[in-house]
């Protein structure tokens, strides 16, 4: 297969500017992750005087010690609802893939060291997201779960669509997705169904707690009084009511139970066996990923230069370049997986289209996954463009994209406008994962073009109208409407609103690519034992 031979200078005064411009950016997220941190530690006491692990000592106790973990959508909310400076970002979830007693699984933790881990409307759509990545990628589930269920300043926004996840829960139990709930702490009415919808149940004594109506609500309603503890207690769910398969003696040790019950399940057994994969690094240093994007977006570069710091020995086999070099399209492999690759060094025009289009069905024929690298303006506009056929072309792309059955997997690493956000399968096209680098926009176009466009509107209604446009309100509309669709685009926007599973270094882009193709193949030997209804208590 042919090697992508570098043509930049990382030598260079550009490459030291970009370099300069994504550490900026990588900076600028890692601070608001470890601000959320920050916030959490800070409920380290309190947690300490009741005996109490911090949700993620939890999560770091139930994963497999030095085993990969993917956090998945850490700044979901971010300066979203109540979350007013950034350090309550999370949706008052922690989530994400890794390895539970050798068997990857899906974890879920409530966050209750920040506002008692009650959920917005951002942690019931985080919460929905992560349900249908275990569907997909056929993962079992392990939830951690403490939590004083929904935000009630957003009640409205949540109770309706919340009756999605106990939906979800009721089918993974029949599709064979085994979800397992270790009860840490409070669990009250709706969020009483979560773990009540679990097939195996753990409750921690003492401290655990799940009831439809906590004793001041049955109070009011009934007139009956009853503790905490003769409600809904750890001892009556596990002793009485069979809520509860076990009961743990501490945090710390239903966490082991939860690890032992997956360890029980004879999960991996059930895989054929794998072929061990060999591969070859790419030539090129991942370093380098940090300086080849300028730092100025109306610079062109080729996403060849990606490529060859990511793909195995640096190996692209392109395709149709002849026809079409702004859509680049071709074969490479990510540590011994197959990929198809689909990424802009421009916008995409009818040919472009096309060429994607064909090269899709080709990767649907032979069962090869598909990573899309966004960086484009979006479809190529203009009179020659129109009669070229690019709304024909670009409905092609759009169909083969949403219809193609294969893993399709998206890294947004530039701008991603537009309809080129769906043809290079953006969110709406439900890619199996989604990322993004921290330099990276998505909108339906640039600030100041949008503010242009309706300048250019607002002065032709006025020309219809025989009237003459005060320029101070038109320079103020443009103004205004630029900063607000920039506001709006950037990266840390996109993840608060869950346009993506979350930002990555540059750098980490080749190592997350090789686990998340791995996952995508497991899913698909995996054999599941479905049922019609999944298992209830009786």
């Amino acid at each position: 297969m042919p090697v992508i031979q570098s043509e930049i200078d990382v030598h260079g005064d550009a490459f030291a500017q970009n370099r300069e411009a994504m550490l900026a950016a990588i900076a600028a997220f890692r601070d608001v992750e470890q601000k959320v941190l920050d916030k959490a530690f800070e409920a380290k006491a309190k947690f300490d005087k009741r005996g109490q692990l911090l949700p993620r000592e939890r999560i770091n106790l139930l994963l497999d010690a030095g085993a990969p973990f993917l956090e998945l959508a850490s700044l979901a909310g971010y300066k979203l609802h109540d979350d007013k400076d950034g350090s309550q970002a999370g949706g008052g979830l922690i989530a994400g893939i890794g390895y539970i007693a050798g068997v990857r699984c899906l974890v879920i933790a409530n966050n209750s060291a920040i506002k008692g881990g009650t959920i917005s409307p951002s942690g019931l759509k985080k919460s929905l997201r992560l349900q249908q990545i275990a569907f997909e990628n056929k993962l079992p589930v392990v939830t951690l779960a403490e939590s004083g269920g929904a935000n009630l300043n957003y009640a409205a926004d949540i109770f309706v669509e919340g009756a999605r996840g106990f939906a979800n829960q009721a089918r993974m139990s029949a599709m064979g997705l085994p979800q397992i709930t270790v009860v840490h702490g409070s669990s009250t009415a709706g969020g009483a169904y979560q773990p009540g919808l679990s097939d195996y149940v753990v409750v921690v004594r003492g401290k655990a707690k799940m009831f439809l109506a906590g004793p001041p609500l049955l109070k009011a309603a009934t007139g009956e009084i009853a503790t905490d503890e003769q409600l809904g207690g750890a001892e009556m769910h596990a002793q009485v009511a069979g809520t509860a398969e076990y009961l743990a003696e501490n945090d710390a040790d239903g966490v082991r139970l939860a690890r032992e019950i997956v360890g029980m399940l004879p999960w991996n057994q059930q895989l054929p066996a794998r072929e061990k994969r060999t591969w070859r690094e790419p030539l090129y240093p991942a370093e380098e990923l940090l300086g080849l994007v300028p730092a100025d977006a109306k610079k062109p570069y080729d996403v060849r230069e990606i490529i060859a710091r990511i793909a195995d020995g640096s190996a692209f086999l392109d395709f149709k370049n002849e026809f079409d070099s702004q859509t680049v399209c071709g074969h490479l492999q990510i540590e011994g997986q197959a990929c198809g690759f689909i990424g802009n060094n421009g916008p995409i025009t009818p040919q472009g289209a096309a060429k994607a289009a064909q090269f899709i069905q080709l990767c649907e024929q032979s069962n090869t996954p598909i990573l899309f690298f966004h960086n484009t303006t979006g479809f190529m506009v203009g009179t020659e463009s129109e009669r070229s056929g690019v709304i024909k072309h670009g409905s092609k792309m759009i169909q083969a994209v949403a219809n193609a059955t294969v893993p399709k997997l998206t890294i947004v690493v530039g701008g991603s406008y537009g309809a080129g956000n769906y043809a290079m399968c953006g969110r709406g096209l439900d890619p199996r994962f989604i990322f993004a680098w921290p330099n990276s926009k998505t909108a339906v176009m640039g600030g100041a073009q949008a503010g242009k466009v309706l300048r250019i509107v607002t002065e032709d209604k006025h020309a219809k109208e025989g009237k003459e446009p005060d320029p101070k309100m038109l320079d103020m509309l443009e103004t205004v409407t630029a900063q607000k669709l920039d506001s709006q685009s950037t990266a840390l926007y996109g993840t608060a609103s869950l346009w993506d599973d979350g930002l990555i270094d540059p750098r980490d882009t080749r190592k997350l690519l090789g686990f998340l193709l791995d996952i995508c193949a497991e899913a698909n030997l995996r054999p599941l034992k479905k049922s019609s209804f999944g298992v209830a208590r009786f």
